[in-house]
């Protein structure tokens, strides 16, 4: 049987024909999906601007369902997710992101970071500092050393954190640092080695800690405190006077903290007029509740005569007119008696109950408040932001 090629020249144009409707119909399907891909993510957009971030997240997760291979989705997916605190949700976008093979390096690196940050928020430190560790030779090492710094404050391991913040401030990094986050770090290094201070056993180790701390930044108060504490427990009370009456000169802010303390060791130096006049210049610059307390202290201190207490009371008299305060009243009336004693009493009772609550300090980052100062917050983990002044006096 002869095979006819006519069939096979009729069939040409059947079979284009067929091939022609076949690639106009993925043509149009791909043309669908993509039209409906980004009407989903103008429309997540829409939602996030409104700040209705469930229907944002649906919005986004179709957009992802219909394009799975769009990078910028999944990052604006885990963000959100985060920012909800759906950690597990969140960490599960960027780990899938990690996972593609063709994923492009920057990408990669990117979604490395976003799960460091997914792991921090979530507390799983273990893993955000591995998370961490690959990112060190990246566009995000600065970024990951701070992570991993604030990964050791957590854990306490105050050695580490110091040699870390060391490192950044020998400029190890790849990227300079700002001015600002430079002297940040410089005070927290020395809050490291303060901490370490305060661990070691040996009082030289103690005293050299605390004077590496003072070097590394001279402006900063606690090194000073509490080298001058230091000094006072090991018996030399001069010593420790003149390392508080720095304090004016580099960091006079600090001042109140150490007030009273700087009274009690002027008494035992004699060197009470001198602590005055020292105090007294502090307090005319800036009028602190506790520097009057050790203004009266130390009134009190020079003479044990009626002449000192009435002086004593004058100065809470004095801070009452310049800045109105139920703790400098309720101090005067500790010393004034009001006849008959009972209503004495009351009225001295209902004073101290009333500023209990403004003696607090209070920090300026979170607003947690405490009965005593703290270098780091308890509440938010910060440093430094904490002022040494009473509520009552902030609020002012």
């Amino acid at each position: 049987m002869e095979f006819d090629l006519s069939w096979v020249l009729l069939g040409f144009p059947f079979v284009f024909a067929l091939g022609w409707w076949a690639s106009r119909i993925d043509w149009r399907q791909w043309r669908l999906e993509n039209s409906q891909a980004p009407r989903a993510y103008f429309k997540g957009l829409n939602f996030l601007l409104n700040e209705q971030q469930d229907q944002a997240i649906d919005a986004f997760i179709e957009a992802v369902q219909k394009d799975p291979e769009t990078s910028d989705l999944h990052f604006a997916l885990g963000s959100l997710f985060r920012r909800r605190g759906e950690f597990d949700r969140a960490i599960r976008v960027h780990e899938h992101l990690l996972s593609r093979a063709d994923l492009p390096r920057d990408d990669r690196e990117r979604a490395r970071h976003e799960l460091a940050l997914d792991f921090m928020k979530a507390g799983l430190y273990d893993r955000a500092e591995a998370a961490w560790a690959g990112l060190e030779r990246t566009a995000y090492a600065q970024e990951a050393a701070l992570g991993q710094l604030v990964i050791c404050e957590r854990w306490h391991d105050w050695p580490r954190a110091a040699a870390l913040a060391q490192k950044l401030l020998a400029g190890q990094g790849q990227m300079p640092l700002t001015h600002d986050l430079a002297r940040n770090l410089a005070h927290n290094l020395a809050h490291y080695l303060c901490e370490q201070a305060a661990a070691a056993q040996e009082p030289g180790e103690k005293l050299a800690l605390l004077e590496q701390a003072q070097a590394r930044a001279p402006d900063a108060a606690r090194p000073r405190v509490e080298r001058a504490r230091l000094l006072a427990a090991q018996g030399q009370p001069q010593a420790a006077l003149q390392a508080l009456a720095e304090l004016p000169a580099h960091a006079p802010q600090a001042l109140p903290l150490v007030a009273c303390e700087m009274v009690a060791l002027a008494a035992q130096c004699q060197a009470l007029p001198q602590t005055r006049a020292l105090l007294e210049q502090s307090y005319a610059q800036a009028p602190a509740l506790d520097v009057a307390e050790a203004l009266a202290q130390a009134c009190r201190a020079s003479d044990t005569g009626g002449a000192s207490q009435q002086q004593a009371r004058q100065i809470y008299v004095r801070h009452l007119e310049q800045t109105p305060s139920l703790n400098a009243a309720a101090r005067w009336l500790a010393g004034a008696p009001i006849a008959p004693p009972e209503t004495h009493a009351a009225v001295q009772r209902a004073v101290e109950r009333a500023a209990r609550p403004l003696a607090c300090y209070r920090c300026a980052a979170c607003g947690f408040t405490a009965k005593t100062h703290f270098w780091q917050c308890p509440g938010c983990q910060a440093w430094d932001t904490m002022p040494p002044r009473r509520v009552e006096e902030l609020d002012k």
